[in-house]
């Protein structure tokens, strides 16, 4: 498990984007750094976020915030929606491209401020295959890369093809899975910048060159030029990577990696994270540098910015950015309004189990955590759950006077712990311990502690289930642990919600 390390003025701490925020693609404008990431089943979809320093980086938006931009039907699979975005800054403008892997295919959309409002999509129906990118060439032309590697020249105002695709080059012999391809000019060269190895353990990125955004493409003779594969290396799975070039000339790599913890074969549970690395140029070819929990900062001065509250009041009309649900919009299932000072969700009729479930939710982001919620069931059912799909997840609800702690484990699903509780609103609480010391191989990445909250703010525990079922290595997929209040019955007021990080 990779501990928190506490910045100072000279370093700054990977990842840069904590938690489930894979497949990032980075643009600048001027001296404005964005990154936008991969959503899946989750609306809102794909993430914004945008940085002044390159190192903190704040969400300031969600790109597809309305139906007609995203369709997720209530069949949509886990880890199934949005994939690896693409995000460009050209002619004034700023371009995103994705794959709607449940049902539109790719997507493109535009904007005048990465914020949003980001326009209905342009539909691309002659371009095939994931992760789509987008690169013009001096004369005008928008080149479509996409997993494969295959590409095809784009109108990208009206999505239609101008031309045949063609394949550009297979990646490194022995490696599966060339995908996330990026092209870019620099210099006298087009760069082709993919991933190999599938987004597990032989994840890597590697690089080839060509005079043209066609090729022919001739690869580097250093590839994979990172990777950490067959290693011990705190941070696996790196991989589906993207470049930018700051305005001090120097260039850098964002990329997605996870940290496992416990015993063997490690599990991550915060899903695939966004880390930033520094890259040179030797010889016409990228040079990666080592990539690490604790990196040197940057020569220009650090902006960090003002710490998170712990507690959302819930006191605005509209929920904050970070918060998503599965498959659907949360402004459809909860709302500020029906009790001012409350959120309120009205349940759709399915439990955690469901694909139509009522949950509101928020990224995990740090290994160890606190979340607590006020809760008044007076008129449904509900509570707090840790959420990685449907078939995993850990949930605390109350009803009828009565909390219970239950656990979803592949196809075992079963009431772990159970008491009374007074009539009222009460405080739940979940808590996430890291485990930092593995003496077993057998050890599990985290404990998760489920309880209610007296009163006095006394913790009364009802049970510590093992992490390690809420992580990728057991459950598979592409996302990772988001943490909410979920709505079984009726309607459910919460009063706040706390996420507070622990060291």
């Amino acid at each position: 498990m990779v501990l928190p390390v506490p910045e100072t003025d000279s370093t700054f701490s990977n990842p840069v984007i904590p938690g489930f925020h894979p497949d990032p693609s980075i643009c600048r404008a001027g001296e404005d750094y964005y990154i936008a990431c991969s959503s899946f089943e989750y609306f809102p979809g794909v993430p914004v976020f945008h940085s002044r320093d390159l190192v903190h980086w704040t969400q300031i938006g969600n790109a597809l915030d309305r139906p007609s931009q995203l369709r997720l039907p209530q069949d949509a699979a886990s880890s199934g929606g949005i994939y690896a975005p693409t995000l460009r800054y050209h002619d004034g403008r700023f371009w995103l491209i994705v794959t709607n892997v449940s049902g539109d295919g790719n997507l493109l959309f535009t904007a005048t401020d990465p914020a949003g409002p980001w326009s209905d999509p342009i539909r691309l129906p002659g371009v095939h295959g994931i992760d789509p990118d987008l690169a013009w060439d001096e004369d005008g032309n928008c080149w479509c890369t996409t997993a494969g590697v295959g590409q095809v020249r784009i109108d990208p105002h009206t999505g239609e093809t101008l031309g045949p695709p063609r394949r550009l080059w297979s990646g490194t012999p022995g490696a599966k899975a060339p995908e996330a391809p990026h092209l870019y000019r620099i210099g006298d060269y087009w760069y082709l910048l993919i991933a190999e190895g599938g987004t597990e353990r032989c994840h890597g990125v590697s690089i080839a060159r060509g005079r043209t955004p066609t090729g022919p493409f001739e690869p580097c003779p250093a590839n994979p030029i990172l990777t950490h594969r067959g290693t011990d290396h705190p941070i696996q799975n790196t991989g589906h990577a993207d470049l930018v070039q700051a305005p001090d000339g120097s260039w850098w790599m964002v990329l997605l990696g996870v940290r496992p913890g416990g015993g063997t074969p490690g599990w991550h549970v915060l899903g695939r994270e966004t880390f930033l690395v520094p890259v040179d140029w030797v010889d016409g070819w990228p040079v990666v540098g080592a990539l690490s929990s604790v990196m040197p900062a940057p020569s220009w001065p650090l902006q960090p910015p003002a710490a998170e509250p712990v507690r959302d009041d819930f006191d605005v009309s509209e929920p904050a950015p970070r918060w998503i649900s599965p498959r659907h919009r949360p402004a459809e299932d909860c709302t500020t309004k029906e009790r001012p000072g409350w959120l309120t969700l009205n349940a759709r009729g399915g439990s955690l189990d469901d694909a139509d479930v009522t949950f509101v939710g928020r990224r995990q982001q740090h290994s160890s955590c606190r979340v607590r919620a006020l809760a008044d069931v007076a008129e449904g059912r509900g509570g707090l759950a840790v959420r990685l799909d449907e078939q995993h997840h850990y949930e605390i609800e109350v009803s009828s006077g009565e909390v219970r702690v239950r656990a979803r484990i592949g196809p075992l699903g079963t009431v772990v712990a159970a008491r009374p509780t007074p009539p009222g609103p009460v405080v739940l609480r979940i808590e996430v311990t890291a485990v930092h010391t593995v003496d077993d191989a057998r050890t599990g990445p985290d404990q998760v502690s489920i309880g209610i909250e007296e009163p006095d703010g006394t913790f009364v525990e009802l049970t510590s289930l093992d992490g390690r079922y809420l992580s990728t290595e057991v459950a598979g997929g592409f996302t990772g642990r988001v943490i909410g209040m979920f709505a079984s019955a009726g309607s459910v007021h919460f009063d706040w919600f706390d996420y507070e990080p622990l060291v």
